[in-house]
């Protein structure tokens, strides 16, 4: 039944992780993603694996893989008892699975004289156990006490927890019972040693009470010194060659003296029974779910770190940039470290929006990826933490699983404006390095939002500059546009032209004066004389990048990009009214 239970769950394990692979090329995320098929992105990697393998950049990967996967040293870097806590539980826990979990198939197979309790097995079971408690009480502390600013929990990370702390749990309990249990003594005494005599089961089971932590309703204190010796003799002849002292498994035996007193009725009770389903069943679990669960991380973090190495921005086909913001939607752990440095994260207490902070952007687009649907409220929300990102690259440089966070956030934030509408896109931070990045959009996908943008405010810029308006409407187009801007930030512009000399939109156009209608000196001319609605109408306005060159260059301080952004709010606002 263990064999059988293991290949079920090995297979379901199988079929998971070939699941997520073909999601890593199926999905998208990205802008223009979805004109590259799926088998095309396959056959990139391919050739992209091979191309690395057989250069230079193989030593990069066998550098990364031993520092920052084996040794983990981002991780240590940031925050030593967080890098303390994973170590314990991943190799803790990695080590449990191939010694112990898969020991049919790899221990047995690799050590022709493995017997599971045997020295240096025997302890090294409990110390791979008891790194794994180690780590997750750690992992409590820091979630429940401590209490790490902006470290979210979500179900996934209960989940993790909770399965771990199962496991570790019920394998713990019936390491204790096996050793206190005096039926698995009777069972392993006449299978292994077979003895005839009473009088030597009895010497026996008194060495075993005394020294190896066996439970019994018969054997008292205090022991008979002669029959200790006997039981000794009796235990060197028949067991030590396949069962070491159980004081090596140290966490267990120390469960078997703290069971004891209750033991005999536990055994009676069929404890033993009961927790070995347990412990095997949360296992077999465990692996079967390890694909669809948080715990995948510990597949898609090492490739993530290994991927990240070795692309660059600048020589990796799109097909494989797209391919590896899919993957590392499954390689973000959800430790908060980007959020705990995200230069954004004041906005998110500000505003009640989580979906601000890195971490959890990348939570709600690994749902989004998956085909969830959301509501209308969430779907807001992550779109305005997608467009409220400061683009400062810090979550990148912190990361400890090596995600290019900055690159997913152009490639998501350029979908969501192609998709979503594009008004709150160009009052925020994204509409510099949009324009930085021009380069990586053509002509016509870099100017569809902008058409939008400003055909959707048009109609009331149109309204209020017809030839036919009386002196009334004028009037009320200046109350209805009236700045709240001190009128010396306007009124003292002499007309230098440096805020569009020094302007990298009006550089970008042959003919700027017709593609943009007004430039950046003559809306300060428009608003010092008056003329807001004018002003407010002009091409420039909705493709300025926000960059703030006009207004540092201004020899008389003239608020120029503050300006701008007064009169979009006020577009925005009356578009919304």
């Amino acid at each position: 039944m263990f064999d059988l239970l293991l290949y079920i769950s090995l297979g379901i394990f199988s079929l998971g992780l070939v699941f997520k692979l073909f999601t890593w090329f199926s999905r998208k995320i990205s802008f223009g993603a979805e004109t590259i098929a799926t088998s095309a992105r396959l056959i990139a990697a391919v050739k992209g694996i091979a191309g690395i393998l057989f250069s230079f950049k193989l030593l990069t990967l066998i550098k990364v893989f031993i520092l920052d996967v084996i040794f983990q040293i981002r991780t240590l870097k940031e925050d030593p008892l967080r890098w303390l806590m994973h170590i314990l539980i991943y190799w803790g826990f990695m080590l449990l699975l191939f010694m112990h979990a898969l020991e049919a198939i790899i221990s047995e197979n690799i050590f022709n004289d493995y017997y599971s309790t045997l020295n240096p097995y025997l302890f090294l079971r409990d110390l791979f156990g008891a790194m794994v408690v180690a780590g997750l009480l750690i992992a409590v502390c820091r979630r429940f006490i401590f209490k790490v600013p902006r470290l979210k929990t979500n179900a996934m990370d209960y989940y993790a927890i909770i399965i771990l702390a199962v496991i570790m749990a019920s394998g713990i309990l019936l390491e204790g019972m096996k050793i206190a249990s005096p039926t698995v003594f009777s069972d392993m005494q006449e299978e292994y040693a077979a003895l005839d005599e009473d009088s030597d089961i009895q010497a026996l089971e008194n060495f075993w009470v005394k020294e190896y932590g066996l439970a019994s309703a018969t054997v008292k204190e205090p022991f008979d010194q002669q029959e200790i010796e006997w039981g000794q003799e009796l235990n060197v002849e028949y067991c030590a060659s396949c069962h070491a002292s159980n004081k090596w498994a140290f966490t267990g035996y120390a469960m078997a003296r703290m069971l004891r007193p209750v033991a005999v009725g536990l055994d009676h009770a069929g404890a033993v029974n009961f927790l070995w389903y347990l412990h095997f069943l949360a296992c077999f679990f465990g692996l079967a779910y390890l694909p669809f669960s948080k715990m995948f991380h510990i597949i898609a973090t090492p490739v993530s770190l290994l991927v990240n190495s070795v692309m660059s921005k600048e020589t990796s086909r799109q097909e494989n940039v797209i391919t590896r913001q899919v993957m590392e939607l499954d390689a973000c752990t959800h430790c908060g470290t980007c959020s705990r440095y995200c230069s954004a994260m004041m906005a998110s207490e500000a505003r009640g929006n989580p979906y601000i902070l890195p971490s959890e952007k990348m939570v709600a687009l690994k749902a989004m990826a998956g085909g969830k649907i959301l509501s209308q409220a969430q779907r807001g929300a992550i779109v305005e933490g997608v467009y409220l990102c400061t683009n400062c690259d810090r979550c990148t440089v912190v990361c400890p699983s090596g995600i290019n966070l900055k690159e997913l956030w152009l490639s998501v934030r350029e979908d969501l404006v192609q998709k979503q509408g594009s008004e709150p896109m160009m009052l925020s931070p994204f509409s510099l390095v949009r324009g930085l990045n021009r380069n990586l959009l053509s002509d016509e996908a870099y100017a569809k939002p902008l058409r939008e943008t400003q055909k959707a405010l048009a109609g009331e810029f149109d309204e209020i500059t017809r030839p036919d308006r009386t002196v009334a409407l004028q009037e009320e187009a200046d109350k209805k546009w009236l700045l709240h801007s001190d009128d010396t930030d306007f009124s003292c512009c002499f007309g230098c032209q440096i805020c569009t000399t020094v302007c990298p939109v009006v550089k970008n156009y042959e003919n700027p004066a017709e593609s943009l209608g007004l430039l950046p000196h003559q809306i300060m001319y428009c608003l010092g004389s008056g003329l807001t609605e004018a002003a407010s109408g002009a091409r420039m306005l909705w493709v300025c990048l926000t960059c703030y060159q006009c207004q540092e260059h201004c020899p008389q301080q003239v608020k120029v990009t503050d300006l701008l952004y007064e009169l979009k709010n006020k577009a925005v606002q009356k578009l919304e009214n």
